[in-house]
């Protein structure tokens, strides 16, 4: 029995070090766009370790920042020769970088996201 309780304690540990990690990916994404996609591959694979703990709520609006940025993103970049594009482009990048400083806040102060 406590060799489980053991492993649920390292893997939720890993789970600390890794959402802040997370947010990292999504920042550097603005220099070095490979790290979004990364950063969304860990947030799928390691989702079921963090199920049903404080954590499970940052993986989510991560996910979902990557999700709605990128469809934004699409939409913006379709819209880009019509002016309006760059419009929607920049208020993208604007929400992203507000979702990440907002939950590596709340990460630090170990609370919740709420949806």
């Amino acid at each position: 029995m406590p060799e489980k309780s053991s492993q649920a304690m390292r893997e939720r540990d890993s789970a600390e070090t890794l959402t802040p990690a997370i947010y990292a990916l999504q920042a550097a994404s603005f220099f070095f766009g490979i790290t979004y996609l990364i950063a969304i591959i860990i947030n799928y694979v390691k989702l079921p370790d963090v199920k049903g703990t404080w954590l499970e709520s940052h993986f989510r609006w991560q996910m979902r920042t990557f999700w709605y940025s990128l469809l934004w993103g699409i939409i913006g970049s379709i819209t880009y020769f019509l002016l309006i594009g760059w419009v929607i482009l920049g208020l993208d990048a604007v929400w992203v970088i507000y979702r990440i400083v907002k939950g590596w806040l709340y990460f630090s102060d170990r609370r919740e996201m709420y949806s």
